[in-house]
């Protein structure tokens, strides 16, 4: 990536989070660091994939497995499942949940909010309710 002077172009971090999650659900199984880095390509240092990569574990965006002296890396979920985590992350941390999701769903679209209502009326009925 270069800008218009044709320097390199800094990645901002939510730009390389995005790369690294992309590179692991490309694989078929957990992957090393290294397979990630050579996936993304680009002047990138291997400490830099390490830390993005500790980062999305921090958040449970990723699991690691110890595989000799360092681990592999395999995405958490699916991209419909970690955009739940991500939405239940900025849920948690706000103080009137109830005030969130009133506010959440004031902007759904109508087909949006049938296909929520059918969610959990489905849900629901898993439930025993």
């Amino acid at each position: 990536m270069t800008d218009q002077g044709g320097r390199a172009r800094r990645r901002g971090q939510g730009e390389l989070e995005a790369q690294v999650l992309a590179a692991l659900r490309r694989a078929a199984e957990p992957v090393t660091a290294g397979w990630v880095r050579e996936r993304i390509g680009g002047p990138l240092a291997y400490t830099t994939v390490v830390t993005i990569l500790s980062r999305l574990h921090a958040k449970q965006s990723v699991t690691r497995e110890r595989s000799g002296r360092s681990f592999v890396w395999a995405p958490a979920a699916d991209e419909a499942g970690l955009a739940a985590l991500r939405m239940r992350r900025v849920l948690d941390g706000e103080p009137d949940r109830g005030a969130v999701l009133a506010s959440f769903l004031t902007t759904l679209s109508p087909d949006d909010e049938r296909l929520l209502r059918t969610l959990l009326w489905a849900a629901g009925q898993g439930a025993g309710a």
